[in-house]
């Protein structure tokens, strides 16, 4: 099954690792650092298009990505 995570975006639940919201895991040093270095590896794409609320972390095929969402966490997690 695959969940809408914004902006024409879906993902298989099965490579879905965690889904986070930012405005409260950003306040960890430990999640900044994380993002900075997903950024450096080019595993962050942003579908929110605007303002990010949430990030959800996938691996697939061996490959990682961290998506940017518009969306709340709270409002993905009812999707799965």
């Amino acid at each position: 099954m695959y969940v809408s995570i914004g902006s024409d975006f879906s993902v298989r639940d099965s490579s879905i690792i965690g889904i986070f919201d930012l405005d409260n895991s950003t306040t960890s040093k430990h999640t900044v650092k994380f993002l900075t270095e997903a950024e450096k590896r080019g595993e962050i794409i942003d579908v929110s298009g605007d303002l990010p609320k949430s990030c959800v972390i996938t691996e697939e095929f061996g490959m990682q990505r961290v998506y940017l969402t518009q969306y709340n966490a709270a409002v993905l997690e009812k999707r799965l």
